[in-house]
């Protein structure tokens, strides 16, 4: 049986959603052992913990300070890769993990593996191992992702594959593999039926650490339009009971979500997703088919993501709750004409079946010709295509 060491780390959910939809393909496959594993927890200990609450922060409360940090880490990309080189916690934790497992690759679904990976198989006594850097985020792609060595790298389509081919990648060392979502977002779901005639639109609201904006946010949606309005706001139980108490005393109904468990089916049943521009939501919207309207754009991290929706015809940019209101206002408009256009483009763009295509994706390059598994779904070197292409509806 072969084994595949998946890496991640916690700063941001994207990398961990990829970790667990690709976890997941590999989980539906025989003869394939998978394990996701963290070790920057073991290895860093408080500081990991100090680091993630900070990354939190300045990303939610000083983004212009990340944005600082983020071009400085992409015009000297060594700095980062350099800084952990010597953290000697991390390469031991890793060393033991490549010792235990002993896997035929290892999947980084975080930049900064790549540049410790190569000596810790050394050490491990693995000097063959196969690594593979799958990236999170779209177009706008940080320099620290490709600057270490790995055997290839995975992009979520053919707009990123022509950044890395720009930035010196060799073009053979890129796979448009697509963004491992979840894989039930490639199983059958319940129908949805369109906005209109008689079918209010359902609108899902994804609360990133704005707590502050998503009141008063909240509250004009109720007020001013005719929707089913959902919140998700995560593991802020004390934000989920204020709003809950504001639409009690409207008199308005509202579904307030913690913690969503089978997040694909919930977004698969919702007409839009209203959130801000991180990588893996953003795929996980392209692949649900479900329109999104971007409140928060991330400098530099998110403007590829969000550039991507944008271009092809699948979003929107909201940057105030005039905005929203505006926007979905003109979404359900005419027999909700623009959003049925811009269904039909992330029926065009999304990925649905992308983390199984990962999976036989890295079994192929791991296991001999004659074992290698069937090509499935998209082809590695397809481009993406382009709005209102032809798809089947849900």
């Amino acid at each position: 049986m072969q084994s595949v060491l998946i890496l991640t780390a916690g700063y941001g959910e994207g990398h961990n959603s990829a970790a667990a939809g690709l976890k997941g393909a590999f989980d539906s496959l025989e003869g394939v052992r998978a394990e996701v594993l963290d070790p920057c927890g073991p290895a860093l200990g408080s500081f990991y913990q100090r680091s993630r609450r900070g990354y939190l922060r300045m990303v939610h409360e000083t983004p212009w300070m990340w944005s600082l940090l983020y071009t400085l880490l992409n015009q000297f990309p060594r700095l980062l890769g350099n800084a952990y080189r010597f953290l000697r916690p991390l390469t031991a934790e890793l060393v033991k993990a490549l010792q235990r497992v002993r896997p035929a690759a290892v999947v980084s679904v975080y930049p900064v593996y790549g540049y410790i990976l190569k000596a810790a198989a050394k050490k491990a006594g693995l000097p063959g191992l196969k690594s593979f850097v799958l990236i999170t985020d779209s177009i706008s792609v940080n320099a620290i992702w490709h600057r270490c060595d790995a055997d290839a790298f995975l992009v979520p389509n053919e707009d990123t594959a022509i950044v890395l081919r720009a930035a010196g990648v060799a073009p053979e060392k890129i796979a448009v593999t697509g963004f491992p979502v979840s894989p039930r977002f490639a199983q059958p779901a319940p129908e949805r039926p369109h906005p209109g005639n008689g079918v209010k639109p359902r609108v899902l609201l994804m609360v990133h650490g704005e707590p502050k904006r998503a009141l008063p946010l909240v509250e004009r949606l109720l007020r001013e339009l005719d929707i089913e309005l959902t919140v998700s706001v995560g593991r802020d139980a004390l934000l989920g009971e204020a709003l809950a108490a504001m639409a009690g005393r409207m008199g308005k109904a509202l579904q307030v979500l913690g913690w969503v468990a089978d997040f694909p089916t919930l977004l698969r049943s919702q007409h839009v997703l209203i959130g801000k521009a991180g990588g893996a939501t953003v795929q996980e919207a392209l692949a649900a088919h479900t329109p999104m309207l971007l409140t928060q754009i991330l400098p530099g991290q998110e403007t590829g993501n969000a550039r991507l929706l944008l271009q092809y015809g699948c979003g929107a940019h909201v940057p105030t709750s005039e905005a929203v209101v505006r926007v979905l206002t003109q979404l359900f408009q005419n027999g909700a004409e623009a959003w049925h256009r811009m269904h039909r483009n992330g029926i065009a763009l999304g990925r649905p079946e992308a983390a199984l295509f990962n999976a036989r994706w890295i079994l192929e390059q791991i296991s001999p010709p004659s074992a290698a598994p069937p090509p499935f779904g998209i082809r590695a070197d397809k481009a993406a295509p382009r709005p209102d292409g032809e798809g089947a509806a849900d």
